[in-house]
């Protein structure tokens, strides 16, 4: 159980998430398919809370700067464009492709910022976790195989 919330905890940090959960799940002897489960629904879980807290500190704070809210107006603006030309699915790729900076995180922070409906947002950013979840187990299996096949 206490490894269950420290492979939680993981999935919660901002430019870990499941990228670095599931290798370290899979190193601790776990079944690639439970721990990029786990991951994956951790990691799901936490797009909701994020959309919450960035509407919470834009109304509480950010819009109160002049600056701020002047460049989230335009980057809504100018982002319709590029739903237009990519649309939910480059959100989706956007989250999936596993390399830093991109993620859950990322991607609710990037729906925000250009306003994207929330439910469809949600779909696509949950489309890119599991794509990522996939990829990263995949990855870490052959990478830890191979370690112990050098031992």
């Amino acid at each position: 159980m206490r490894n269950l919330a420290l492979l939680i905890g993981l999935t919660l940090i901002p430019g870990v998430e499941l990228r670095g959960t599931i290798p370290v799940g899979i190193a601790m002897g776990y079944h690639p398919l439970w721990v990029m489960a786990v991951a994956i629904v951790t990691n799901c879980v936490l797009i909701v809370p994020t959309f919450m807290a960035l509407d919470l500190l834009y109304a509480r704070w950010f819009s109160r700067w002049a600056f701020l809210r002047r460049q989230v107006d335009r980057v809504r603006a100018s982002g319709g464009s590029y739903v237009q030309r990519y649309g939910l699915p480059g959100l989706a790729l956007f989250v999936a492709v596993p390399l830093p900076g991109t993620g859950a995180y990322s991607g609710a922070l990037l729906a925000w910022v250009i306003g994207l409906p929330r439910r469809a947002a949600l779909a696509a950013i949950a489309v890119g976790v599991v794509g990522a979840g996939i990829i990263v187990t995949l990855a870490a299996t052959g990478v830890i195989t191979a370690l112990r096949l050098v031992r």
